[in-house]
């Protein structure tokens, strides 16, 4: 008897822990969320902004991309060799 009844109060216990652990998990988001914090949102910025710095982010990766291969190649710089000079 005493077994079944500490069975019993174990998954009571265990029900009741994932319910707080998931009513946790619901609140640390909608704090998360309220708070601004995340990819989605930023406070104090409106879409354009968001999408005009998207687009500023995207233009400075492409232009840091174009100088690795120019650095690869070794097109950077002027050759030694050169005879006209490149400011």
């Amino acid at each position: 008897m005493k077994k079944i009844l500490v069975l019993r109060v174990l998954s009571w216990y265990r029900k009741r822990v994932f319910v707080l652990l998931g009513l946790g998990s619901v609140l640390c988001v909608l704090v998360f969320q309220l708070a601004g914090c995340g990819p989605w949102a930023k406070p104090g910025q409106t879409k354009a902004e968001v999408y005009r710095d998207h687009l500023r982010t995207s233009r400075i990766h492409k232009l840091e991309l174009a100088d690795d291969f120019d650095r690869a190649l070794l097109v950077d710089k002027p050759s030694k060799l050169s005879s006209t000079r490149i400011p």
